[in-house]
């Protein structure tokens, strides 16, 4: 299996491909060991010895056009493998054991996930799936990675996690979250985006003191709008990267409040296990930038599957029909893809 990812950052009108030609991405058990090291990183919700993070080898780095990548008119008819009622009460059985831990206090804010399946029949091809989400999806990073170690993923994710060029780093809070059209944030989003703020900035704030930040405000993707936050800062050491991430990730706009325990939470409670969705992924130290993002926005394509994974974050005054209904939107984005 070649091992490869091809991306576009957002706006962009052309697309860079990563090609590692021999031997398997290296294999990483850390955050803290990615500095120093270069190529397309794809990592985990959570580290582990059979979901480790990865390092694509840029043996080979070809841009193209996006227009040179048009995708097929190919249109088959797809229907969901699990049917709703299933798929609505293990929402169910989740929601009411994660909520319990807000009611009690023991979580201010933990993020629930759920993964929905469509059937692959073969007709659509990756790089056509690719071509639809860039031109779909101009304000977002666009990722199609493939490796014999995480399966093939695309994603179409809005939120960075961390970019810089090694010593310059821009970082953001990303919570929040409503349709198109709507016009006033409730008091959950924008209580939900402040947890997120608060949190990056106390990371932010044990690398250096020489920052700035900008929002919150509200941003596009696709049909949904978003309350978002930016960091810029510069940090004073050298190679700090490997620790800025570990700091990061998960932050709660993918996990929890506390970090630990609702990380750990999740990882021994939620329905479907998140695999490498809502991890993070880009390129790591390509012509002397980094741009990793969170792996939001995503499916995971197998020979017979599309799995399609989404999230949001729950507050103690969160209901859970709201919060079904923000996953099924978000699920949108990739399903939009499909059809």
């Amino acid at each position: 299996m070649k091992n490869f990812a091809i991306y576009r950052m957002p706006y962009a009108d052309t697309c860079v491909e990563i090609i590692q030609h021999d031997g398997e991405p290296e294999r990483l058990m850390s955050p803290l060991q990615l500095n120093g090291r270069q190529g397309f990183v794809v990592a985990p919700f959570a580290v582990s010895d059979n979901e480790p993070i990865l390092v694509i080898k840029p043996d080979e780095i070809i841009t193209t056009a996006i227009e040179d990548i048009e995708p097929t008119n190919a249109e088959t008819d797809i229907a969901e493998t699990l049917d709703t009622s299933s798929r609505r009460s293990y929402y169910t059985i989740d929601f009411s054991n994660f909520h319990s831990h807000l009611e009690t206090g023991e979580f201010q804010k933990i993020v629930l996930a759920r993964c929905a399946e469509l059937p692959n029949d073969g007709e659509r091809k990756t790089r056509d799936l690719f071509a639809r989400a860039c031109k779909l999806y101009p304000r977002v990073f666009v990722a199609l990675v493939s490796t014999a170690a995480s399966g093939t993923w695309l994603i179409a994710s809005p939120e960075i996690l961390l970019e810089g060029n090694g010593k310059d780093w821009h970082t953001m809070a990303l919570a929040g979250t409503m349709t198109l059209g709507n016009l006033q944030w409730s008091e959950k989003n924008i209580c939900e985006q402040a947890y997120v703020t608060s949190y990056i900035t106390e990371c932010v704030e044990q690398f250096t003191t020489d920052f700035s930040v900008e929002g919150p405000y509200s941003v596009r993707a696709g049909q949904l709008v978003h309350l978002r936050t930016d960091f810029r800062f510069n940090t004073p050491e050298p190679d700090t990267m490997g620790q800025l991430l570990a700091s990061l990730h998960p932050t709660p706009a993918v996990c929890g409040i506390p970090k630990q325990a609702t990380r750990n939470f999740i990882l021994n409670n939620e329905h479907t296990p998140r695999s490498y969705y809502s991890g993070f992924m880009g390129p790591l130290d390509i012509s002397g930038s980094t741009h990793l993002y969170v792996s939001l926005r995503c499916m995971q394509i197998t020979p017979d599957k599309y799995r399609l994974f989404a999230g949001g974050g729950i507050l103690s005054d969160s209901i859970e029909q709201q919060e079904w209904e923000e996953t099924e939107e978000k699920m949108k984005t990739m399903k939009n893809i499909l059809f």
